[in-house]
C-alpha cells in the first residue's frame, strides 16, 4: 500500500502547486449566438434559468412571440402591432431561450426576488412606470411567464430605482428619476415614504439614479448615490449616520462606476462596501464621449463606528463595470467602457478586460487583470453568476432601438465566462444529497465527495441578484460558520454547517450554495433559506 499512498501524495502536492501558482486568466464562450433581444435586465432563477428584460417600446426584437401573438400598446413610440418579444428565458441546460410576454414597458426598472423565489419587476417607463410584474420560475419544460399585476400599482411611478429585499422578506423600492421617496412591497399604509438625501444629494446631471443600496447585518441600509452615503434605519425613517464623502466625483447613473457588499463572514458583525469606476462629472452632460472614465476605487468599513474611505486603483479605468461577487468571496469587475459615461452613444473604448479583486490582499496587490472578450458590454448589459460559477453577459445596446451600425452595435450574443477556479473542474467537490431547505440559526450537515483534499474549506451561500446599469440589486454572499467532523473516506468528508442567524444577515429566499475546497468552488446547490 505504500507505493499508491505515496503517489496520492504526491499529486497532491502537485494539485496544490498548480492551484497555488496558476496564471490567473479565465476563458470566454459564446453559449448563445442569438438571444432575440438584448438584456438590459437578468436575473437567474432557481431552476437553472435565467430571465432576460429589454424595453418594449423600441420596435421589433429579433424574436417573434408565439402563435402569431401580438402586442398593440398606444403608449409604445416603436410600430405596432408588434409580434416580437422583449423578454426571454434562457435554459442553462440547453442555451436555448424562449419568448415571454411582458406587456407594460420595462425600460431602467428595477427588481428583486421575494422570499418564495417569485420575481418581483417594477417600475419603468410610459405605461411601464406605475406597473408590478412577477415572474414564478419553473421547470425550463414548462410554461411559466410574466404577470402584471391587476389591481397593485406603485404609489409613485420609478425609473432608475434600485429594489432590496428586507429582513422580514419584504422589499424596499428607492428612487428614481425626480424621486426622493421611497416605498414597499407589499405595500405599507402611508404609501411613499420621504427620502430628502436623494434630491440633496444629485447635480445638474443626475448622477443620484439607481442608488446603491446594501442591507447591513445589524438591519439597517448603507445607501450611497452620487458621492455621498448614508446609514439609514427604514423601520424609523431616520438616518443614522452620515459617512464621509467619497472622493473623486460622481459614482452613480448616468456617471456610474459599480458597488458591492463583500462577503460576510465570522460572526458576521462587519460589513464593508467597495464602489468602484464611474465617469467624469461633465462627460454626461457635454457629451464627452472620449474623457476617460475614473480608475479609483473607494472601500469602507460601513460598521465601524468612525469609518473611513481606504483608496485604491484598478489597473484599467472603467464607466459602467458590473461589480460580481464569487463563490470564494473575491469580486470581478468585468465589462464597461474606458471614456464617456452611460447613455446611448455616450462612451467609447471598450473595457475588454475583467479585473479580478482580492479584498483579502493588501492594499495596492489586490487587483489581476484577466484575459479580455471579444464582444463589447456597454451601456444597458448585465453580468449574473451562474450555479456552476461560471459568469454570464449579456446585453450591449448603445442605440434608442435595435441597429447594427457601428462601432457598437446592438449586441445579442450571449456569453460565459470561467473563471480560472474553473480550470481543474475535475478537482471540484461534489456535494451529495444536498437540502432543498435550511432554518436560521440552524446546524446541518453537507456530505461532500472531495477529489481533492484540502485545508480550506468553506461552504458560502450567495444571492440570486437584479443585474442592471451596472449594479447588482441585492447582491449578497455569506460564508457559512463550518467544521469537518469526519472524514468518511479518502473520496467524502462531511461538514457540519451553521445557518446565517437571521434576515438581517441573509433575507429568507434562495440561494446558491457553494462548497469550496482550496479555491474550487463545487456547482451551487439551492437552497431556501426559512425561519
Amino acid at each position: 500500500m505504500a507505493a499508491p499512498i505515496s503517489f496520492c501524495l504526491q499529486f497532491l502536492c502537485f494539485a496544490l502547486a498548480i492551484i497555488g501558482t496558476r496564471a490567473q486568466g479565465g476563458s470566454w464562450q459564446v453559449i448563445v449566438p442569438n438571444a432575440g433581444i438584448a438584456a438590459m435586465h437578468a436575473a437567474v432563477t432557481r431552476y437553472n434559468t435565467v430571465v432576460l428584460l429589454d424595453r418594449t417600446d423600441i420596435g421589433p426584437s429579433n424574436i417573434t412571440l408565439p402563435n402569431g401573438e401580438y402586442r398593440n400598446d398606444t403608449h409604445d413610440l416603436g410600430p405596432q402591432p408588434d409580434y416580437t418579444a422583449h423578454s426571454v428565458l434562457l435554459d442553462l441546460n440547453t442555451n436555448t431561450v424562449r419568448p415571454l410576454r411582458i406587456q407594460t414597458d420595462t425600460w431602467c426598472s428595477s427588481g428583486q426576488f421575494l422570499p418564495n423565489g417569485t420575481l418581483l419587476q417594477s417600475g419603468g417607463w410610459n405605461d411601464g412606470s406605475n406597473k408590478f410584474r412577477m415572474f414564478t420560475p419553473c421547470e425550463p419544460d414548462s410554461l411559466c411567464d410574466w404577470y402584471e399585476l391587476p389591481n397593485i400599482n406603485l404609489f409613485e411611478w420609478r425609473w432608475y430605482a434600485t429594489n432590496q429585499i428586507l429582513p422580514d422578506g419584504s422589499i424596499i423600492i428607492v428612487g428614481g428619476v425626480g424621486g426622493s421617496t421611497l416605498e414597499y412591497y407589499p405595500q405599507r399604509p402611508g404609501g411613499t415614504v420621504s427620502f430628502p438625501f436623494l434630491t440633496n444629494v444629485g447635480d445638474n446631471q443626475g448622477d443620484n439614479l439607481y442608488p446603491y443600496v446594501h442591507l447591513l447585518p445589524q438591519g439597517n441600509l448603507f445607501i450611497f448615490a452620487n458621492n455621498q452615503s448614508v446609514l439609514y434605519d427604514y423601520n424609523s425613517n431616520v438616518i443614522v449616520k452620515y459617512f464621509p464623502q467619497l472622493e473623486g466625483g460622481p459614482r452613480n447613473y448616468p456617471s456610474a462606476g459599480s458597488s458591492a457588499m463583500l462577503a460576510l463572514e465570522g460572526d458576521y458583525s462587519t460589513a464593508t462596501i467597495v464602489i468602484c469606476g464611474g465617469a467624469q462629472y461633465d462627460a454626461y452632460l457635454n457629451n464627452g464621449v472620449n474623457l476617460p472614465a475614473k480608475g479609483s476605487c473607494g472601500r469602507i468599513v460601513a460598521t465601524d463606528p468612525n469609518p473611513a474611505w481606504e483608496m485604491d486603483n484598478m489597473p484599467l479605468v472603467r464607466i459602467m463595470g458590473e461589480m460580481v461577487m464569487l463563490p470564494t468571496g473575491d469580486v470581478l469587475i468585468i465589462s464597461g467602457a474606458q471614456a464617456g459615461s452611460q447613455g446611448f452613444g455616450l462612451a467609447t473604448n471598450p473595457c475588454l478586460n475583467p479585473v479580478l479583486y482580492k479584498p483579502k490582499k493588501r492594499l495596492g496587490s489586490r487587483f489581476t487583470t484577466l484575459n479580455p472578450t471579444t464582444i463589447p458590454r456597454l451601456y444597458h448589459s448585465t453580468a449574473n453568476l451562474l450555479p456552476d460559477g461560471r459568469i454570464l453577459l449579456a446585453g450591449s445596446n448603445t442605440h434608442w432601438a435595435y441597429t447594427w451600425a457601428q462601432p457598437f452595435p446592438t449586441e445579442l450574443r450571449i456569453e460565459a465566462f470561467s473563471p480560472d477556479y474553473l480550470d481543474m473542474a475535475y478537482l471540484r467537490p461534489v456535494v451529495v444529497d444536498p437540502p432543498k431547505t435550511v432554518w436560521y440559526g440552524k446546524n446541518f450537515e453537507l456530505l461532500v465527495t472531495v477529489p481533492l483534499v484540502g485545508k480550506i474549506v468553506e461552504v458560502n451561500i450567495a444571492s440570486a441578484p437584479f443585474s442592471t446599469h451596472s449594479f447588482s440589486q441585492g447582491q449578497r454572499l455569506v460564508k457559512l460558520v463550518t467544521n469537518v467532523i469526519s472524514k468518511g473516506n479518502k473520496q467524502q468528508i462531511s461538514i457540519g454547517c451553521m445557518a446565517p442567524p437571521n434576515g438581517m444577515v441573509a433575507p429568507p429566499g434562495y440561494y446558491m450554495m457553494f462548497v469550496i475546497i482550496e479555491g474550487i468552488p463545487s456547482v451551487a446547490s439551492w437552497v431556501q433559506l426559512i425561519s
